[in-house]
């Protein structure tokens, strides 16, 4: 079967996983899904990520985080930019998600980063998600 948005297939999977509780979601490999989620590793939404061959299909696993009381870290996740519709920004209007609360991951011609690290840059580009 052929995905016309694997980011977006991505995002579900780790939405699902969280409802289920599961310790972690298999996800195929991509170079863009594997730096989303080191990001997401990074701002401390994730828990690890592992990578593991299986003859020449790669697949990463996310370990997914709770906090102590069960609940997962991340409350919410949603695809900005679509295969249908791009939305990109200029550094000066990523836009602040939930007041700085939340983040949005930006792919840049500097590589996949969070909002913090794009503005710092002074970098725009695609905005892939946003993250609360």
């Amino acid at each position: 079967m052929s995905m016309s948005d694997p980011i977006a297939d991505l995002l579900t999977r780790i939405r699902n996983a969280q409802k289920a509780h599961h310790a972690e979601t298999p996800v195929p490999f991509s170079g863009v899904k594997a730096e989303i989620a080191r990001v997401l590793r990074e701002e401390g939404y994730l828990e690890g990520i592992r990578t593991t061959e299986d003859g020449p299909k790669q697949t990463l696993h996310l370990l997914l985080r709770y906090t102590d009381e069960g609940r997962p870290m991340l409350s919410g996740i949603e695809r900005v930019s679509k295969p249908g519709r791009r939305v990109y920004a200029a550094s000066a209007e990523i836009p602040s998600i939930l007041g700085g609360l939340g983040m949005c991951i930006l792919s840049t011609s500097q590589g996949v980063m969070c909002d913090r690290e794009a503005r710092r840059r002074r970098v725009g580009g695609e905005l892939l998600c946003n993250v609360w």
